[in-house]
């Protein structure tokens, strides 16, 4: 029985052969449509979200299986003082396999070292979201045809994202990437990704200040949201919050095939008329994340379908 925390529980190897799947999964939905009858998946959000939660039912119901779980933590077990360990012990005798948000880090990890079923952690805290990783992934490949050889343009709050650090941590295992981290100061990425991950792994990336510096030598523009409360002072959040609202007058300064990628949701940090862009990839980027998820209980499951 295998789990999934984090993105790097997969090897190379075994992430092309997702991703291959989920592919296969795309070209041919009725294939797959009863993969899971008789399976069921529980959905354990000890914190509200939206796509994350319904990416995974609609997962699982696209497979033919059924969903039961809860919304958040108020209306589980856990108001009542009940442990994560003993949660999961009760829904392995009711499901078949979990997928758990909590916004306590290491709170997934906690339930598979105490569960019969395999557990998926649906995000944790500032840790780890792997299916979004997984599902950055899937896109990229789709619509570039690999994963490597890229120039990836990572802006906005590069010190606080999950998600910008769990995809570097994937990425970084495949040749010719190269990174332009685009931000403030106050949200530069962590000592530890630029010293520990990128440096001590000779990944070439480059640190601007100014999307309008970088953008024409992407192949990838991974936007994130600039914060207001993580800056110190209202003045240098004035100062630098229209540098990272992309609009179509940057636009014009990209590649033909660049792809505007987002994990969502979205304030003001991408304009709307962006949208109609065929290189905006970001709503995209949400349906292939119930492929990639398609994929992962199929795989977790050992579920098999000629």
């Amino acid at each position: 029985m295998r789990h999934l925390m984090s993105p790097l529980d997969l090897s190379v190897e075994e992430l092309d052969k997702l991703l291959t799947l989920a592919t296969d999964i795309e070209k041919n939905p009725q294939k797959y449509a009863h993969a899971c009858e008789g399976k069921k998946l529980a959905t354990c959000f000890y914190e509200p979200s939206t796509r994350t939660r319904l990416s995974f039912e609609a997962a699982m119901l696209n497979l033919g299986g059924r969903v039961l779980g809860f919304a958040s933590a108020d209306s589980s077990s856990a108001s009542k003082g009940e442990s994560v360990s003993d949660t999961i012990r009760v829904i392995s005798c009711y499901a078949d396999i979990c997928a758990m948000r909590h916004p306590k880090e290491g709170a997934p990890l906690v339930a598979s070292q105490k569960s019969g079923i395999p557990v998926i952690n649906a995000g944790d805290g500032g840790h780890q979201h792997p299916t979004q990783t997984l599902t950055d992934l899937l896109t990229i490949r789709s619509l570039k045809g690999r994963l490597d050889n890229l120039t990836i343009g990572l802006c906005g709050d590069l010190k606080f994202g999950r998600t910008v650090h769990s995809l570097i941590h994937a990425l970084i295992r495949y040749p010719g990437i190269k990174f332009v981290l685009i931000s403030p100061e106050e949200l530069r990425v962590p000592s530890y990704i630029r010293e520990d991950v990128l440096k001590k792994n000779n990944i070439p990336f480059q640190e601007v200040e100014r999307l309008e510096d970088a953008i024409g030598d992407l192949d990838i523009l991974y936007m994130t949201r600039v914060q207001k409360e993580r800056f110190f002072n209202e003045e240098d959040y004035i100062r630098m919050k229209d540098f990272y609202i992309l609009n179509k007058a940057k636009m014009d300064l990209a590649k033909d095939d660049m792809i505007v990628m987002h994990p969502l949701p979205r304030v003001n940090e991408i304009s709307v008329e962006v949208d109609d862009d065929p290189r905006a990839a970001y709503f995209k980027q949400v349906q292939y994340g119930v492929y990639v998820r398609m994929a992962l209980i199929l795989t977790l499951l050992e579920v098999e379908v000629c």
